[in-house]
């Protein structure tokens, strides 16, 4: 032990302050925990700092953009429009450093203590924190680990200034004129997209039959209709096979069809998955078991085999969404105040904030399905809605997925302008138990999208309004 080091006691340590961690630190220390939260970036973790906070803002910009260009069928052209694009990242920086520090109030509002540096286990109550300077032990009596992931390097496509992870990508002090993206899942597909608004003439390479994996294919097929109408070019079941850098872009190689094929361009930006922060942590000094794929193991409360020990986020299994992190830290705090939640992931959603806007929740239909349920499914299209037409924005639908026998809503689809605001409505449903005529008894405001939901709900039980 460095001399002076005397250990620092207290009831709970979060390591990482991502969705994740700083979440289950405000909600330990609301039950009455003395609570300390460490990580080695910045609070707020790789969601608020480089990935879905900043991607919006990066998107948004990009809407901005293709907005500006006019609309002439609705009377409007415009002429010589610009983008400044360092003042573009200016104002993404400055929505970023405005969450960062609400985080740091909030935490400290709560009476989190905040230490920066990294953890090493000691033992399962003891762990070594260090920065550049120093090493400081804290011994606690429980401990939630939030760490997150990084994206994954392909060996043949290892990251640079010109071929970039998500981070880099984001930060570019230029607009490209020609991008490829390596992985069209929602990452991939959501920053190509924002780049293609900025007019960048991008290509994506998919390994898989289609583009955004996990969504139905009547919803992929909507986002590559827009695409193609923004000029990007989208080849699917394709190897990326490397990478020749020059001073001033790079020349992919991929092979499609047993056909190697080479494509030029400024930047190359792999999006092919991320990797558990699990390694270097000391996991192994305390016996915590992982699976196959390096994720943690947990129970039903996110406690590990070690009993006083609990993992949380992209280090444990299911999606990586923040918002299934910060589900996931409110259980483990309570759980470690002696409360019997347990997680239940029936009602989390996931989006892609692609054109249009994919969500879903719940069971899709060939899930229901296959978990034997006799279904009904009921579709309602935006194009039928007088706000979306309002918008000049009509493209999509949602689908509802009910029991037959009573209508309980298992699950839900939306494709369409603001469906990642839509689709809490039938999160909602389908987390409390309720039918469709649940949802078309609720008098929704008119003229608004969320009607939609309604009227697929009377579609869904025999009386619909407004489709035949």
């Amino acid at each position: 032990m460095v001399v002076g080091d005397f250990p620092i006691e207290l009831d709970t340590l979060v390591v990482g302050a991502g969705p994740g961690g700083y979440v289950a630190a405000i909600r330990a220390a609301q039950t009455g925990q003395k609570v300390t939260i460490v990580d080695k970036g910045a609070l707020g973790g790789v969601c608020l700092n480089v990935g879905c906070i900043p991607s919006k803002a990066l998107i948004q910009a990009g809407h901005q953009v293709e907005n500006a260009h006019g609309s002439e069928d609705l009377g409007i052209k415009t002429d010589n429009v610009t983008v400044d694009f360092s003042k573009v990242q200016e104002w993404k920086a400055s929505v970023v450093k405005k969450l960062t520090s609400g985080v740091e109030g909030l935490l400290k509002g709560n009476k989190v203590d905040i230490v920066k540096g990294e953890v090493y286990f000691v033992d399962k109550n003891t762990v070594k924190v260090m920065d550049e300077k120093s090493s400081q032990t804290y011994k606690f009596n429980n401990c939630i680990i939030a760490t997150g992931s990084s994206p994954i390097e392909i060996p043949t496509f290892k990251f640079s200034d010109r071929v970039l992870d998500s981070t880099g990508a984001l930060n570019l002090k230029e607009i490209p004129k020609k991008l490829v993206v390596i992985g069209s899942g929602y990452v991939g597909t959501e920053l190509g997209t924002a780049y293609a608004n900025f007019g960048t003439e991008v290509t994506f390479l998919e390994g898989a039959k289609d583009i955004l994996g996990g969504f139905e294919k009547q919803m992929t097929q909507l986002v590559k209709k827009g695409l193609k109408k923004k000029g990007a070019k989208i080849i699917t079941e394709a190897m990326a096979k490397g990478v020749e850098e020059t001073k001033d872009g790079v020349t992919v190689t991929y092979e499609v069809k047993g056909k190697e094929e080479k494509i030029d361009a400024d930047y190359v930006l792999v999006t092919v998955g991320r990797r558990a922060n699990t390694s270097e942590l000391g996991l192994e000094q305390v016996g915590i078991e992982m699976d196959d794929r390096g994720l943690v193991k947990v129970d039903k409360q996110c406690r590990t085999n070690v009993e006083n020990i609990y993992a949380i986020g992209d280090i444990v299994a299911g999606p990586a969404l923040a918002h299934k992190a910060s589900y996931e830290g409110k259980i483990a705090a309570e759980a470690i105040a002696g409360e019997k939640s347990e997680i239940d992931y029936i009602g989390i959603p996931a989006v892609a904030f692609t054109e249009p806007e994919l969500a879903t929740v719940g069971m899709s239909e060939s899930e229901a399905k296959e978990a034997g349920y006799d279904v009904k499914v009921a579709k309602f299209p935006f194009a039928a809605n007088g706000r979306a037409l309002s918008l000049n924005n009509a493209d999509g639908f949602l689908k509802l997925v009910t029991r037959k026998e009573d209508g309980l809503v298992l699950g839900g689809q939306i494709a369409g302008p603001n469906a990642s605001d839509m689709i809490s409505e039938v999160g909602l449903a389908v987390e409390s138990g309720m039918t469709a005529e649940d949802i078309a008894l609720t008098i929704h405001a008119h003229p608004t999208l969320g009607e939609i939901t309604m009227e697929a709900a009377e579609v869904a039980i025999g009386t619909p309004i407004h489709m035949l």
